[in-house]
């Protein structure tokens, strides 16, 4: 009987869990404690603590299906998606792993047992791998498993021996093997057709017993450890004896789904394996909290969901059709990961507004791209044609690599990362200092920050820049300094840098701003007087801006709950600005925010205010602190050591900035605009406080003189102007009738000045008190009237000229509407066109167009001729 996907998984968590492992589940795509990584791509990154000794947990074996990306960074296999039998962007890693407890030969033992008897694989298929120094492992595959020598290939490559990094854990490898079969080409590993597609390696048992130094030696762990791998898809492809990870049951059903929803009847097309294979990493990175964007782990999503959407073009679908199979996969996979199922709709909604973006621009980008390539001289896609796709038109370079295959092409990847380079290069804008300071700053030591107990302070002075330049003594100007200690809040974290006084005996000194330098504060001076290096000066930080920035700051934090609570926790933060005027806040968010929500979004954050909850700052451990459920923030690297602010139980962030000491001391939260800054990407700004109340005093005198103006009271301003707007366009109908009967009497009373020229009547007027849109009703009028003939009508303003011609289509053989209106134009200084019986043109020299008009008869004159 075959056995499904499904069954496998349950099979092999079943399996290891009667033999004392924990079930643990997988670990989001995002590896948050992990800043090496982009994506989650192996089993062993949620225990990577545990295996070196930082973290323990209440067990000592572990068995995982651990969800895994690989397309971006270092592990990038999305160029190769749907053109091979086994490369995914996203698949599973089903693992067990031993911190300190059984080591080679249990984990040997279990791998044989779980592979021959649960799956009851064929021995004679099997064969395995050792590092070629691993007599221990050798042995145990010969004398207790009892394979013949032939079966255990010693490897000397590195594929054999892991490591962590440089140095730390590392050790030897053993890999097993599945043998497809001799109709299949390929050899086994370590021959020279290794590369073949008969032996593929299904598990891979890693032997972690040694702790590398930094010299290269080896020493061996105090508890060495097991960690292994083996994909869920490649062995499904074995037990349900198909030879393509595509052919398995799960596969075999995204891909008829993605036929149906694209209109196409033929299953073997690779557009329809990218678009199965994306449709899990794209739904599996979105539940996981990653939004479509132009940087990072988002710009990864947004290139995926493209590279689906062009295959759906592929197969002539130009509607939008990839976020319909996102049902699919949750019929698929959402028994063993529930919150696929949870957060689906969510993941619906981002991909549609993502795809419907995309397609506004795919018809046009792909008519560029495939008109350059029927003109390409060479093999190979410019650099430089490659980037322009990818920066005017949101085409990722592997989604033109895609298409440049397709037709036996290449693309100059290195013209590209030139061109990608150069545009970094102008993009890139000076410091707020105006300068890189990072090869003048010679301070070494952390400052020591006393502004949250103080405003006020002493140091001295370890540093001074002036004109670029380290300075030991600066006699005034604009001067950096550097000091040993400080009130003042260097920018971080969103919130801006003080700004203050500094002084000596001798020199007094604005400080305009404050920013980090490494891990020393840089105070922008604007001096007057003298001061040196190892002076001893007074500090003094604005107090009412520093509290305003207090207000605002404590604010975005109860903002950023709020939109967590109220819109769903894949909100999070993308930027933040707090400053004494307002603060800004940048968040993941798929689509628009409705008034309603910005109204009970206002309502909320307010609502925590009223509260006047404490603000409670403490300082403990960075997992400490996350166990708690403690929010990071956008781009911050935090030490082992964190502070911790939280807002009774509604917020708690890791936060190194100023706040207030209740939320009572905000006062007032005001929404004042919201808008996207990039697809995935909202913004809000609101004020706080004082600011807060003066808008709301401000809008309110605007609606009590609204209110006086329509000779009402505010309660009534809405049905007054609905009422006033009502009147108001009857009004322009009414005068729009009006002007089009005074059009008409004057059209009969220009008739009287049709004179005759070769037998063809010609009526030549300039016109007063006309508007320009009306000459096109009265051009018609006239010609009804006159039956045969030329008309030629113009209107001049204080700085416009409106000209139009007039043929009838008897006559049009013989006059052009167009030259005419040209050859008035030309002397009024303008230009026009149109059809051959009528034609408009403007002008910017209205004292011009008396004579202008005056030359019409002889030029109908010379086309009579």
């Amino acid at each position: 009987m075959t056995r499904s996907t499904a069954d496998i998984r349950r099979a092999f968590i079943e399996y290891f869990s009667k033999h004392g492992h924990q079930s643990v589940s997988s670990s989001s795509l995002v590896p948050h404690d992990d800043p090496t990584l982009l994506f989650t791509n192996a089993g062993m990154n949620q225990f990577k603590d545990v295996f070196l000794g930082a973290e323990k947990r209440s067990y000592t074996r572990a068995v995982s299906s651990q969800r895994c990306v690989r397309a971006g960074g270092k592990h990038n296999d999305l160029e190769n998606v749907g053109y091979t039998a086994r490369h995914h962007t996203f698949f599973e890693m089903l693992g067990n792993f031993s911190f300190g407890d059984y080591f080679k030969e249990e984990a040997i033992k279990f791998a044989w047992e779980f592979l021959t008897g649960e799956l009851a694989l064929d021995k004679e298929k099997l064969l395995v791998t050792v590092y070629h120094e691993d007599d221990e492992a050798f042995d145990i595959w010969q004398n207790q498993i009892g394979l013949p020598e032939s079966k255990i290939i010693r490897i000397s490559t590195s594929d054999n021996f892991w490591s962590m990094g440089d140095t730390g854990p590392c050790g030897p490898c053993s890999e097993i093997f599945y043998d497809h079969g001799e109709h299949i080409w390929g050899g086994p590993p370590g021959s020279p057709e290794e590369d073949g597609d008969r032996f593929i390696e299904i598990w891979n048992l890693v032997f972690m017993q040694f702790n590398r130094q930094a010299d290269g030696s080896m020493e061996d762990l105090p508890k060495p450890s097991i960690d292994t791998g083996m994909g869920l898809e490649r062995i499904s492809a074995i037990l349900q004896n198909v030879h393509s990870n595509y052919e398995i049951d799960l596969f075999e059903r995204l891909i008829k789904a993605a036929a149906s929803i694209v209109g196409t009847e033929d299953l073997s097309q690779k557009s329809l394996r990218v678009i199965a294979d994306h449709i899990r990493s794209c739904g599996f990175l979105i539940c996981d909290g990653v939004m479509p964007s132009n940087e990072g782990r988002g710009y990864v999503l947004r290139r995926i969901i493209r590279r689906a959407v062009r295959h759906g073009y592929q197969l002539g679908c130009k509607e939008v059709f990839f976020y319909q199979l996102l049902s699919h996969l949750v019929d698929e996979m959402g028994e063993a990961y529930p919150e696929l199922r949870e957060q689906q709709s969510m993941i619906e909604k981002v991909l549609k507004v993502e795809e419907e973006q995309f397609a506004n621009t795919l018809d046009r980008g792909m008519a560029i791209l495939n008109q350059a390539l029927e003109s390409l001289v060479g093999e190979q896609v410019p650099g430089e044609l490659a980037f322009k796709l990818y920066d005017t038109y949101g085409f990722p370079v592997d989604l033109t690599n895609d298409v440049a295959r397709e037709r036996g092409l290449s693309v100059d990847e290195e013209g590209f990362a030139q061109a990608m380079q150069k545009q970094k290069e102008l993009a890139q804008s000076a410091s707020k200092f105006g300068a890189d300071y990072s090869n003048v700053v010679q301070v070494d030591s952390e400052t020591a920050f006393s502004g949250y107990d103080s405003l006020e302070g002493h140091g001295t002075i370890l540093q001074l820049i002036q004109n670029d330049e380290a300075q030991e003594t600066v006699n005034g100007g604009d001067v950096l300094a550097f000091v040993d200690a400080t009130p003042f809040y260097a920018e971080s974290g969103g919130q801006v840098g003080d700004a203050g006084e500094l002084s000596t005996a001798s020199a007094k000194a604005k400080v305009l701003d404050t920013q980090k330098m490494g891990k020393a504060f840089a105070h922008q001076l604007e001096l007057e007087g003298s001061l040196s290096v190892g002076d001893k000066v007074n500090l003094k930080v604005n107090g009412a801006r520093r509290e305003a920035i207090k207000l605002n700051h404590s604010a975005t934090h109860l903002l950023h709950a709020t939109l967590r609570n109220l819109l769903g926790t894949h909100v999070t933060q993308k930027g933040s600005l707090v400053d004494d005027e307002k603060l800004r806040f940048d968040f993941s968010h798929f689509e628009g925010i409705s008034a309603a929500q910005l109204t009970e979004i206002e309502n909320t954050v307010n609502a925590e205010i009223r509260k006047n909850h404490p603000l409670a700052t403490n300082m403990m451990a960075l997992e400490e602190a996350k166990s708690a459920g403690a929010m990071a923030l956008f781009g911050e690297k935090y030490d082992d050591e964190v502070r911790v602010v939280s807002m009774g139980d509604f917020s708690t962030e890791l936060c190194g900035g100023t706040h207030v000491g209740r939320t009572g001391d905000i006062g007032l939260f005001k929404i004042v605009s919201e808008s996207g800054i990039s697809s995935g990407v909202r913004r809000l700004e609101a004020i706080t406080g004082q600011a807060a109340l003066d808008y709301v005093r401000a809008q309110s005198d605007t609606l009590q003189n609204l209110a006086h103006s329509l000779k009402s009271d505010k309660q009534s301003v809405q049905s007054k102007v609905e009422q006033s707007l009502a009147l108001n366009k009857q009004y322009e109908k009414e005068l729009a009738a009006l002007k089009q009967k005074l059009a008409g009497q004057k059209s009969k009373d220009i008739l009287s000045t049709t004179v005759e020229v070769k037998g063809v009547k010609l009526l030549v007027a300039k016109l007063e008190g006309v508007e320009a849109k009306a000459l096109r009703g009265m051009m018609d009028d006239l010609k009804n009237q006159l039956g045969s003939g030329v008309i030629v009508l113009g209107i001049a303003t204080d700085d416009r000229v409106n000209l139009i011609t007039g043929v009838t289509k008897d006559l049009t053989d013989q006059i052009k509407a167009g030259e005419l209106v040209n050859h008035l134009a030309s002397q009024v200084g303008g230009k026009g066109g149109g059809r051959p019986d009528m034609a408009q043109a403007g002008g910017s020299e209205p004292e011009n167009l008396t004579a202008a008009l005056s030359s019409a008869q002889a030029f109908v004159e010379s086309k009579l001729a």
